[in-house]
């Protein structure tokens, strides 16, 4: 056994890296290795025998697996040394220009539109984005026979043969979240319902898939002055001008009744659009009060409660206060393009601190 000691400790000590110390250990306390053999030979001696081989063997077993652990120590702080002193960084050194992310036109004007309807008590409402067509279009007083329900209009998911489950869309408008909303949260209400919606639609100003946003408010004495009001301070704030002038034009849909498309009185100057001054009119969203069906489709009773509501596409106000000239851009992922139009997004958009930055 003292040969056997003096042959593996000097074996440890002499080893120069951990594949030759893992080989050392393999040879001595391995499964195979020769302390193992040693040990099961106790089997074949005497008790008396056992009783003076076995605890020797332990102890040549575990000076040996010291000597090893020891060994992998110093091999490691080794290595480690060796790393600390070839890879090393000059502190001193300029830094790499920092990359910082730019926000989408889109997203930053939904946080502005968000802070300004915040700051007139509407919260932010959501909902799925395919939803069944009842939803989309019969809760909202929409007819069967409404141009709208078109498939060269609207998106249809696809259904297999023999399924009795009501239609699903990609909505094509935001206002199946004022539905649900009726639904869960009752009257009174004040939301604004911001999100993606598809229409089977591609030119310079209309792509597939878009934003909207649409408002609803609902109470027991709620009329189109609340309206107006809410889309003067809306369009003053987001546009960021002291004074706007709206003009309401009779119009139809479905859903409201009265309603009225909102002109803004605006100018171009040199091709640059100014709001709030000039002899042109611009078109920029559609309004109406809640027709009393679809207050009904959502669980509130019409004759006690009344509201208004509104819809604009995020893009087209986007575009407008950007001057950003061709929609279809928003959805190219084109860096440059970001860059030049994104936004930072640390700047949070604040009434009192400033929208766009």
């Amino acid at each position: 056994m003292d040969d056997l000691k003096a042959k593996y400790l000097t074996q440890i000590a002499e080893a120069g890296d951990e594949n030759a110390l893992e080989a050392v250990r393999l040879a001595a306390v391995g499964k195979k290795g020769e302390v193992a053999l040693k040990m099961r030979e106790l089997g074949k001696m005497s008790a008396e025998e056992r009783q003076v081989a076995g605890p020797a063997l332990n102890a040549l077993k575990d000076e040996i697996n010291s000597a090893l652990a020891a060994k992998k120590a110093a091999l490691g702080d080794a290595a480690l040394d060796e790393r600390l002193r070839t890879e090393w960084l000059d502190v001193t050194l300029p830094t790499r220009p920092r990359r910082q992310g730019s926000l989408h036109p889109v997203s930053q004007a939904t946080e502005e539109l968000t802070a300004i309807f915040a700051e007139m008590g509407f919260s932010v409402a959501e909902g799925p984005r395919i939803d069944t067509d009842w939803y989309n279009f019969d809760a909202l007083n929409i007819p069967g026979h409404h141009p709208a329900r078109a498939e060269m209009d609207t998106f249809y998911m696809h259904r297999a043969e023999g399924d009795d489950r009501p239609p699903h869309v990609l909505r094509t408008h935001t206002s199946p979240v004022q539905i649900r909303s009726m639904e869960k949260m009752g009257a009174p209400l004040r939301i604004i319902c911001p999100g993606g919606v598809y229409r089977a639609d591609y030119d310079q100003t209309h792509t597939p898939m878009f934003h909207q946003v649409e408002g609803l408010a609902l109470d027991e004495n709620i009329s189109m002055a609340n309206l107006k009001w809410v889309l003067e301070e809306f369009v003053k704030s987001f546009f960021e001008v002291d004074s706007v002038e709206l003009r309401f034009r009779a119009s139809h849909f479905p859903f409201t009744e009265p309603s009225a498309e909102v002109d803004i009185r605006c100018s171009w100057d040199n091709g640059q659009l100014k709001i709030g001054e000039g002899d042109d009119w611009m078109e920029i969203l559609g309004s109406g009060m809640v027709h009393p069906k679809v207050i009904a489709a959502g669980g509130i009773d019409p004759d006690k409660y009344q509201g208004f509501a509104f819809g604009m596409g995020i893009d087209r106000i986007a575009m407008l206060k950007y001057g950003i000239p061709d929609l279809r851009a928003f959805f190219d992922s084109d860096l440059r393009w970001l860059r030049h139009y994104g936004f930072s997004c640390l700047d949070v958009p604040t009434l009192h601190g400033g929208l766009s930055r």
